[in-house]
């Protein structure tokens, strides 16, 4: 095993990559196999370093006092002036003096002192691998930063060895490999030229070392067992006694689980909303900066789609169609979507295996069970049509609304009522708020995590197709077997529990959103930041300065307010408030590592002024 030169928590200088430039860091870490070495810069800023871009803090102190006889710059300098023949020295065979003779090497010094100290070239930074900037835990996509900072880190320039560039100091992470285009060829005369001019500095996007979601080991737990406890969970809904102490259900025949009727009428409802999807109407807006500079185009029109589907079910209901069809075979159809959520993520697995790399999705790995897991392109599209982003919205969410309605349906058929109970509106209405809410505001989504980091595989597909509109609507399942009489002064807390929830979800995310789209906007120039070296501000006042993820704890709040109406004989309608609460903790997690890596110390000030992540004085 090769010996190590520096230890750790020893300061050194560690050069910034693609630059002549040198920080003071402190050694973190070696790994042995990569012999890399992290290291962490003043301001938080954690990048691994080859041992060659290490100096140690004496070796710049004696190159600042030594001799100048002995730099090593200076004796290659003399050697190269004895082989290359200056602009002012005469031919071979012609006399000059000595001073005249010495007269142009210390023009050279000069243009050469010139260009370290004043004409250094700048350098414009492009992101890397659609990279995610985030404002309190929320995601936004890195634009390009044109506006030249301060660099408040002591640097050292090196003797000269090529070509100078000077770094604006900025935020990366680790493993990133860094590429720099010269516009000049490498072999113009840098005394007459000067330093070759720069256009940009891009970052590849390696796979990633730390996985989420456990690994690989994980992963597959997930796409074995979320398929299976969703059935289970339909199964215990449907016993006359739902208990969880109970006795599990019986496992239905095959018959029971699937029948090809179910999954055309299921991939009908896919085309269905896919056409939907195509028609020429709404804005079109665009998405986040890509890898390469590009902005894809997304159409508005999930409202529409909405509205559309509205009709057709209202058609269907009045020419006397059995949409109850959907409550008798729920398990099948539960099945049948899973069946195609597999299907399509091995589609996408396979055809990402074809895609430019800069088009992969940064969360994506190189292992084959995760990558199908966590999806490995980023934005997998036929023509126009953004596989992602479609069902992302619309099969999955505008189906959670029709599942309920059929629900609403099958209770008063199935107990004999005129009209719904009182819970079941309350369950209905307060799903069907959320959801308009979701499509009213569509443009939302293109700055969230699913959409700027995540790849689209099982994980998205299956949720978005399956989990979503089967387990969201549990609680309404639920009360077609299981009815409950609401009171209502009880029911007028549940609205108003309900009503408080939404009001803090969405004035938090209409306050983020406004800031993320113009921070100098004069009704937000009450609310307090903090700036980062990345150049973009974190919110430290209104919502966001009363925990770091205001909207997560108004989603918590309309969750337990969904499942209130059921009331508390068991547990399994309380399913999803508790699955929910897991489910943000977790992606809170995920965001407070991708904020704490990218934003270093004015990550840590934010934590200081907002100490809690998502309830007030408890968490």
């Amino acid at each position: 095993m090769p010996s190590r030169k520096f230890a750790e928590g020893e300061v050194v200088r560690g050069r910034w990559p693609g630059s002549s430039l040198y920080y003071e860091v402190e050694i973190l870490s070696h790994d042995s196999k990569s012999q890399l070495y992290t290291v962490k810069y003043k301001d938080g800023t954690e990048l691994e370093l080859k041992e060659s871009d290490i100096k140690p803090l004496k070796s710049f102190k004696q190159r600042k006092s030594g001799s100048t006889s002995s730099s090593p710059s200076r004796r290659r300098g003399s050697r190269s002036r004895s082989r290359s023949r200056s602009p002012g020295r005469a031919p071979k065979g012609s006399r000059r003096s000595a001073s005249a003779s010495h007269q142009p090497d210390i023009k050279e010094k000069e243009m050469r002192r010139e260009i370290l100290q004043v004409k250094l070239t700048p350098l414009v930074l492009k992101p890397y691998g659609n990279s995610v900037s985030r404002y309190n835990g929320e995601p936004e996509h890195t634009e390009r930063n044109d506006i030249p900072q301060k660099n408040t880190q002591e640097s050292v320039i090196l003797p000269p060895e090529g070509s100078y560039i000077a770094t604006q100091y900025s935020l990366r992470a680790r493993r990133e490999e860094v590429k720099v285009k010269e516009t000049e060829s490498k072999e113009q005369n840098l005394v007459s030229r000067g330093p070759a001019p720069l256009e940009t500095f891009q970052v590849s996007t390696p796979p990633r070392k730390d996985l989420e979601f456990g690994g690989v080991p994980g992963a597959s737990l997930i796409m074995l067992g979320l398929p299976a406890f969703l059935l289970l969970l339909l199964l215990r809904c449907r016993q006359t006694d739902p208990s969880l102490l109970s006795a599990l259900p019986p496992l239905p025949a095959l018959d029971e689980l699937w029948e090809t009727r179910v999954c055309g009428v299921y991939l009908l409802w896919f085309l269905l909303q896919a056409l939907f999807y195509l028609l020429p109407v709404g804005k079109v807006v665009e998405g986040t900066p890509l890898v390469d500079g590009r902005r894809l185009k997304y159409r508005l029109n999930g409202l529409y789609a909405f509205v559309l589907t509205s009709v057709l079910v209202g058609a269907a209901q009045f020419w006397g169609v059995e949409l109850c069809y959907l409550y008798t075979h729920f398990l099948q159809f539960a099945v049948a979507a899973t069946a195609f959520s597999v299907v399509l993520s091995g589609y996408l697995y396979a055809r990402s295996l074809k895609a430019p790399r800069d088009e992969l999705a940064p969360a994506s790995s190189g292992n084959a069970v995760y990558d199908f897991f966590i999806g490995r392109e980023l934005n997998p599209r036929i023509g126009a049509f953004d596989l992602k982003y479609f069902c992302e919205l619309r099969p999955g969410l505008i189906g959670w609304v029709v599942v309920n309605l059929v629900m609403l349906l099958a209770e008063m058929e199935e107990q004999k009522r005129s009209a719904p109970s009182l819970a079941m509106i309350l369950v209905n209405s307060f799903q069907l708020l959320y959801v308009v809410d979701a499509l009213w505001n569509e443009e939302a989504l293109l700055t969230t995590m699913d959409i700027v980091h995540d790849g689209f595989g099982f994980m998205l597909a299956f949720g978005d197709l399956v989990w979503v509109p089967f387990s969201y609507s549990l609680q309404a399942f639920y009360l077609v077997s299981h009815p409950h009489e609401l009171s209502w002064p009880l029911a007028c807390v549940i609205i108003a529990l309900k009503l408080c929830g939404y009001i803090i979800f969405r004035c938090a995310n209409s306050q983020k959103n406004a800031f993320r789209k113009n921070p100098a906007d004069p009704k937000l120039a009450h609310l307090k930041t903090i700036h980062t070296s990345t150049g973009k501000s974190l919110l430290v006042s209104g919502w966001w300065g009363l925990v770091r993820h205001p909207n997560y704890l108004g989603d918590l709040i309309m969750a337990l307010a969904w499942s209130l109406p059921c009331g508390f004989t068991h547990l399994l309608p309380y399913f999803y408030v508790i699955y929910f609460t897991v489910l943000l903790i977790h992606r809170e997690a995920r965001d407070e590592h991708q904020c704490r890596r990218k934003y270093g110390l004015a990550w840590e000030k934010y934590c200081q002024r907002v100490p809690y992540r998502i309830f007030p004085y408890v968490y």
